[in-house]
């Protein structure tokens, strides 16, 4: 079946259009699937292979290298996974040479991507970039690479379309993917953490999806939720999330020393089922911080990186804020503890704060509303699998 907008493309089903689809992270193998899965609705007989995880393997794309292989946080990290970079995009370009796909679709990743795109234009295949590198918080010299070999971007947050049109680069706002499933929060009694003094308040621990944000992360989350459990006089209960891809049995390891004095349990179902459960989180930087205000979660973001990544990374970050959430907003609605600030002591310190005031935790949750209103409507995937049949539609036409 063939049914782009009802026009067909020239191609018969034993000559189905082909799609390669490049994401390098957790967030991006999601995002990958559900843009692949609204294609489909346009056209099942498509072809897709690339780069991604479980969730794009399970809607049927050949994965021709596994991202897990690729993902990197930091600036220094990135050496230690050279070679599997360097192979992963000798392989894509193998691919890309062997297989001729009509349409190659970006999913963040930039550096990697970026230079498979630079390949992808020797063929005249055409180049949508879907979910922006940013390039608004650092390395805005890119938009050069970008403008030159990407013919379109699908952008997920509000600000994005003004600085992609600003630069000249075809661009189109299509609502942030995570909006797809996540319902609206409802308001309710269980909302305060304070409601019901005889239940224990939940709180998440989100030590991010790679191995080397975990190594750095979940041991100071541990150690702040030990001190948490001695400071106040009721008790808290920590669900940490485990991501897909890692092994639960390495988080136990690093939960085992609090096993006898901290309620503490993991949870591998996805992140959503620790959002919908907790009254805070505790969340790495990264998408997950996002999640968590879509999911009206009041949260304390820690980042904690490399001492020369942290270096390196000051020196070029223009933007005041880490956290997706205080960036849309262009203010602290949520707080940040960077590198040295995210100790144990800190980071109990701001959770009591946060949930021994209910007129400060309410004021959050109000603000994350605000914050989930700016990213637009539900739709992500369907909008921007439009915009693919579209550039493929082009393409194909113009071979006839």
């Amino acid at each position: 079946m063939n049914m782009a907008a009802g026009v067909p493309y020239g191609k018969s089903p034993a000559d189905p259009l082909k799609v390669m689809i490049i994401a390098g992270e957790t967030s991006g193998d999601h995002h990958g699937a559900g843009l692949v899965a609204a294609m489909r609705q346009i056209d099942d007989n498509i072809v897709f292979l690339g780069i991604g995880g479980p969730a794009m393997a399970q809607q049927g794309v050949q994965i021709v290298v596994d991202a897990a292989n690729l993902s990197v946080v930091g600036i220094t990290e990135v050496f230690s996974r050279l070679p599997g970079l360097l192979g992963g995009m000798r392989t894509v370009k193998r691919a890309v040479a062997e297989k001729r796909p009509d349409l190659v679709i970006l999913i963040d990743f930039p550096d990697f991507n970026l230079h498979i795109a630079r390949h992808v234009k020797r063929y005249k295949i055409p180049v949508l970039y879907y979910i922006s590198p940013q390039l608004w918080a650092w390395r805005s010299g890119r938009i050069k690479t970008i403008r030159r070999y990407v013919d379109r971007m699908a952008v997920i947050l509000p600000f994005e379309k003004e600085f992609y049109d600003r630069h000249g680069v075809p661009v189109t706002f299509v609502g942030h993917p995570l909006l797809d499933h996540i319902p609206p929060p409802v308001k309710t009694a269980g909302d305060n953490p304070d409601a019901d003094k005889k239940e224990r308040c939940i709180i998440g621990l989100l030590p991010g999806s790679r191995g080397q944000e975990i190594r750095r992360n979940l041991p100071v989350m541990l150690a702040a939720a030990s001190r948490l459990n001695r400071r106040e006089h009721k008790g808290f209960a920590f669900v940490v999330s485990v991501a897909p891809g890692i092994d639960v049995d390495w988080i136990e390891d690093f939960i085992r020393p609090y096993r006898d004095t901290v309620d503490i349990e993991t949870e591998r179902a996805g992140v959503e089922k620790v959002l919908t459960r907790c009254s805070l989180a505790v969340a790495a930087s990264g998408t997950v911080t996002l999640e968590a205000a879509i999911y009206g979660v009041p949260m304390v973001i820690v980042y904690r990186v490399s001492p020369v990544s942290f270096f390196l990374g000051r020196s070029l970050i223009r933007v005041k804020f880490i956290g997706l959430a205080n960036i849309i907003a262009n203010r602290p609605i949520v707080p940040e503890l960077i590198q040295h600030d995210a100790t144990p002591g800190n980071i109990a310190s701001v959770v009591s704060s946060i949930l021994g005031d209910v007129g400060k935790y309410e004021q959050t949750r109000e603000d994350l509303r605000w914050v989930r209103e700016q990213l637009g409507e539900p739709g992500a995937s369907r909008k921007t699998a439009g915009i693919a049949y579209s550039m493929m539609e082009n393409t194909v036409s113009g071979r006839r």
